[in-house]
């Protein structure tokens, strides 16, 4: 397990498992790529991120992922892995995020993308890029370059 402070000073602890936590996961993060480009959305306050969100009631970790792609990208999910799980905590609060990893089959335009103005693909290192201005919070602390590490490690397919 990796534990570090994400920018907010709050504890993190990133496990490449599943069930990780007493805690049960009721957030979901995907990182996804499309063609060997990554594919992400556009938060209208945060913005730039893989899609994600929380897992509405009666819904699988593995359901809110797809749901979530497609409600932040028009984006339609081919294959999808759940690779980790990371609680975020300070005094007053924590949460459990799932992260999964998948690749985008089929994309539609869509006229709402709900909290997001859709879908940005990104090419290029992602590890450098994500320090830019234009980019979330969310994808600045060490959950993404840990997770996109796992994913090379294990050749998990890109195309």
């Amino acid at each position: 397990m990796k534990e570090f402070l994400d920018v907010f000073g709050k504890k993190v602890e990133l496990a490449f498992s599943t069930n990780a936590f007493q805690q049960a996961a009721q957030h979901v993060l995907v990182i996804c790529q499309y063609k060997g480009s990554w594919y992400l959305t556009n938060h209208i306050i945060r913005g730039l991120e893989f899609p994600g969100g929380k897992v509405e009631k009666g819904e699988s970790l593995k359901e809110a992922a797809c749901r979530e792609v497609y409600e932040e990208t028009g984006a339609t999910v081919d294959e999808l892995f759940q690779i980790a799980e990371y609680k975020v905590s300070d005094e007053n609060e924590s949460f459990v995020k799932a992260v999964f990893w998948g690749t985008i089959k089929k994309i539609s335009t869509k006229t709402n993308y709900y909290e997001t103005k859709g879908p940005v693909v990104v090419e290029g290192d992602i590890l450098q890029l994500r320090f830019g201005n234009e980019y979330s919070f969310i994808m600045k602390d060490e959950v993404i370059p840990e997770c996109i590490k796992y994913i090379d490690m294990h050749q998990l397919k890109k195309e």
